[in-house]
């Protein structure tokens, strides 16, 4: 239903964003080439995944937890595997790579918090208890931190879900780290 487009066939739209995606990966990720289908869910997308990374007070590592839980949550076949691939070759811990992949707490109880608070967005669909938020900032976070945790929740849902739709194929650089779900093996 969905065609992974090319410089040459998509939308005219769509070509600043490839232009960006062919500048950041050196290659058209297949995730791209679908949403180039929908040049405004292809830049709301990127613009998202872009401010997370520059503009909040969230680390490297922090980001790719609130990533990876909701590529778990929502099991998102291609995400894991590429973000899995990003954690590596950034150097990150292979405790925590392990735990995120097979959706366990993490080692770190301040990290492991972060993982439980972004779950906790995503089920309660923000929906939180006092007790829950608190919990949260009790751990080192700030309610700045709480709230930015919320950007990076706005791009997942666009890629995890239009991989669902299209069930994407895993890029040749991911496919050593592909995944199913616990529930599914």
């Amino acid at each position: 239903m969905f065609d992974y487009l090319t410089k040459e066939s998509a939308p005219v739209e769509s070509l600043p964003q490839i232009e960006r995606s062919l500048q950041t990966y050196g290659f058209l990720p297949k995730l791209h080439a679908v949403m180039a289908n929908a040049p405004a869910a292809y830049q709301a997308y990127l613009d998202n995944f872009a401010l997370f990374e520059s503009a909040t007070t969230l680390s490297p590592l922090e980001q790719q937890i609130v990533f990876q839980t909701s590529n778990y949550e929502n099991r998102c076949h291609y995400c894991i595997p590429g973000h899995i691939y990003i954690l590596k070759t950034a150097g990150m811990p292979e405790d925590i790579i392990e735990a995120l992949r097979e959706g366990k707490p993490l080692p770190d109880p301040r990290l492991d918090a972060l993982r439980t608070f972004t779950r906790q967005l995503i089920d309660l669909r923000g929906h939180l208890s006092d007790e829950q938020l608190n919990t949260f900032i009790a751990a080192g976070y700030t309610p700045r931190q709480a709230l930015e945790v919320l950007v990076g929740l706005g791009a997942k849902p666009n890629s995890n879900f239009a991989n669902a739709m299209a069930g994407t194929e895993l890029d040749g650089p991911v496919q050593q780290y592909a995944w199913t779900h616990p529930d599914q093996r």
